[in-house]
């Protein structure tokens, strides 16, 4: 009788200790979690209101929602192409991997030419720092180049090898 006891005890007492070493063996590992931001991921929440440009460097549209599959991976980049203000916008889903991210800001240059009348004087600057004003046609150039400030936790644009009407003909993603 004595040792029915002492084997149910034995075996109560194994099996608590099993559930309790399980217990301990399942508890996440917080030793891997991440601390600080890594060069090359981005805030999918940055990633809603990027502007997306063809290979001619013309914008065709912008991201307005980041799809991801049960596993995280990402899915879809849904597209906003066309409309105004949001209205009319065509939703297009594009596959992640279609689109090239690019860190660097996008350049636009734009050129505008003005011409004074021909009797009014024009003013140059010197070699020596003195100005001269000249009578007769003359013809100014000015060329602005204007650049986007760089963002870290995001990529500055994405282009996308189709146009903004071949967009428009896909079929449009539904939420």
């Amino acid at each position: 009788m004595i040792s029915k006891c002492l084997a149910i005890a034995f075996l109560a007492t194994a099996s608590m200790t099993g559930a309790a070493s399980a217990q301990a063996t399942n508890q996440v590992d917080w030793t891997t979690t991440a601390t600080t931001h890594k060069v090359g991921e981005w805030r999918a929440s940055k990633l809603a209101g990027v502007n997306v440009y063809n290979e001619a460097n013309e914008k065709i549209g912008d991201i307005n929602e980041v799809i991801l599959d049960r596993s995280g991976k990402v899915a879809n980049v849904i597209l906003g192409v066309g409309g105004v203000l949001g209205l009319g916008e065509h939703y297009v889903a594009v596959t992640f991997d279609k689109l090239k991210w690019v860190d660097q800001p996008v350049t636009s240059t734009t050129a505008s030419t003005t011409s004074a009348p021909a009797n009014a004087p024009a003013a140059t600057s010197a070699p020596d720092s003195t100005t001269r004003t000249t009578t007769g046609a003359a013809t100014t150039t000015t060329t602005t180049t204007t650049t986007s400030a760089s963002k870290s936790w995001y990529p500055d644009h994405a282009v996308l090898n189709a146009t903004k009407d071949e967009l428009k003909a896909m079929p449009e993603f539904k939420y």
